[in-house]
């Protein structure tokens, strides 16, 4: 990124009494909508949870208060589908001379199991043959292997699943007979399925059905997945003004919960609450403070969408559907604002993000000529990113986003309302309305492609292949959502749809997959590629 700082020759806004009200007004709501969306009453926002539900309706109340309609499906709202990967089915079971199992609280299939259904006769413990379960306490195998650092529990038990099959076992029964905690069941494994069934039966479950492991006994069970699903609601309201353009202007109101989907930052393994308050109610804050501003300004220059989205957290599913589900003819849209973690502008730099800088050549005009702010700017010329404008931007829709940071506090349950600069995100979001109402901004921008930005990853990359995938993909591999330009992917004539199931004999199931087999190769290495279009694997060659 290269900095760039304003100097300002020409004031686009007079500031006199009626501004002063208005940053009265601000500063009074900004913290008051932050604190609340960012309580522990709302349980961290998780999408498609009941804290969800409690911020949709906080803010529907107050596009209803201010007099602006709503534009959803229902509503304010517009309601998706969330992939929450596999549920144990209810028609699951598991017998045992006579005695029953429950599924999920007893005895679980591991994520990469495959459904299965057996009854097995005069069967034992103790004893692993052809033809029969084998059945292993995993306390014995933690300690064969209590003095490698480097032991994969996951690892061995796929490996002796594969032995187990090759020698005729039906199915692979895990125990734990020791005090450490228990296997949990992981409904959201991509990985490939194992040959053999392969079941975790919970210690106090195995004590009762299996008393004496000399014995043998008689079983039966079923075990079955099903798809896992839950809903998030993006919250949208509109101002129409009988304009020929609107101009969208978005922030994502979910955030993590309890960390249950594995996007926390903190390691230490304690269920807290992760309130959120710069990611993203500060965003959320700012759209409610702007629609309040626009509405009270009467700007009329366009139409004006503003978007609540949800699910951002889990790979920008709220925003990715509104742009395959618009409410709104989606060709009449000029522009998108898309305000994330716009709470921690620091005092003394007084710097602030903005990207999508090369998505027009009008913003250079726009933000050069004319802003009043006493804010500085790094300048991000690429379209995408981990928010919601890389949606619009697929869609090639000019877009800015507005952004002061990543720190400390990122994904953790110490981002608090009170860390929060409510004088700096009003600068901010002054300088937002200034952008929307700059006479440069009035006609129709023209859209620009820009490079792609890489994912964010705890795995180190030295080589890129050039695609953006598509994070609200539930299948197995990795979809490909965007072909960058100049990279090897577009070079071997990879193209937006298909499925990346194979990185040079590496299965790739999931994105994580996809990172942890990327990050194995370096600049010059040459390498096959494996993608699913139309239901046929092609084969590619790769250089990077």
């Amino acid at each position: 990124m290269k900095r760039l700082f304003l100097l300002v020759l020409l004031p686009s806004l007079v500031y006199g009494q009626n501004w002063k009200k208005h940053h009265k007004k601000a500063i009074v709501s900004l913290p008051a909508h932050v604190s609340y969306l960012a309580s522990d009453k709302l349980q961290g926002r998780r999408a498609g949870s009941e804290g969800e539900k409690l911020a949709a309706a906080y803010m529907v109340n107050a596009f209803t208060t201010m007099g602006i309609k709503p534009a959803g499906t229902d509503g304010f709202l517009q309601s998706f589908r969330i992939d929450d990967g596999k549920m144990i089915s209810p028609a699951s079971f598991f017998e045992v001379n006579g005695k029953s199992l429950i599924p999920g609280t007893d005895f679980f299939p591991l994520g990469y199991s495959p459904d299965a259904k057996r009854t097995e006769a005069l069967s034992s413990v103790a004893v692993s043959e052809k033809g029969l379960p084998w059945f292993i306490d995993l306390n014995e195998v933690y300690e064969m292997n209590r003095d490698n650092p480097h032991f994969d529990v996951d690892a061995w038990i796929r490996t002796t699943a594969s032995t187990a099959a090759s020698k005729g076992s039906t199915t692979l029964f895990l125990y734990d007979l020791s005090t450490r905690e228990e296997m949990v069941y992981n409904g959201k494994d991509k990985s490939s399925r194992t040959e053999i069934p392969v079941v975790y039966i919970r210690r106090a479950a195995f004590n009762r059905v299996f008393p004496d492991k000399q014995s043998t006994y008689d079983y039966t069970f079923r075990i079955e997945t099903t798809p896992a699903y839950r809903t998030g609601n993006n919250v949208i309201a509109y101002i129409d003004n009988k304009a020929s353009t609107t101009v969208v202007i978005g922030a994502h109101y979910d955030h993590l919960g309890f960390g249950e989907d594995g996007n926390s930052m903190l390691r230490t393994g304690e269920r807290l609450i992760h309130n959120g308050a710069d990611d993203n109610a500060s965003g959320t804050a700012g759209l409610l403070v702007l629609a309040d501003l626009i509405r009270k300004e009467k700007l009329k220059q366009h139409n004006y969408l503003f978007i609540a989205f949800s699910a951002e957290e889990l790979g920008l599913y709220g925003s990715k559907y509104f742009v395959e589900n618009p409410t709104i003819d989606l060709g009449s849209v000029n522009f998108m604002i898309n305000m994330d973690m716009i709470g921690r502008l620091n005092d003394s730099t007084r710097s602030l993000t903005i990207g999508g800088f090369g998505t027009s050549p009008v913003w250079s005009k726009v933000l050069t000529n004319g802003i009043r702010t006493p804010l500085s700017f790094k300048i991000d010329s690429s379209g995408t990113g981990p928010s919601d404008h890389t949606s619009f931007y697929r869609k090639d829709i000019p877009v800015l986003f507005f952004f002061t940071g990543i720190h400390s506090d990122y994904h953790k349950p110490t981002d608090d309302w009170e860390k929060i600069n409510y004088e700096g995100q009003w600068e901010i979001l002054k300088l937002i309305y200034q952008v929307l109402r700059h006479p440069d901004t009035k006609n129709k921008l023209p859209f620009t492609k820009t490079r792609e930005q890489a994912m964010r990853s705890s795995a180190r990359f030295s080589v890129s292949l050039g695609i953006m995938p598509d994070y609200t993909y539930s299948g197995n591999g990795v979809k490909v959502d965007g072909v960058s330009e100049g990279k090897p992917a577009q070079a071997a004539g990879i193209k937006v749809g298909d499925i990346l199931v194979d990185l040079n004999g590496t299965s790739v199931s999931s994105v994580e997959t996809y990172m942890q087999a990327l990050s194995k190769f370096k600049k010059g290495e040459t390498v096959s590629v494996t993608i699913r279009r139309g239901g046929e694997d092609i084969r590619f060659t790769i250089t990077f």
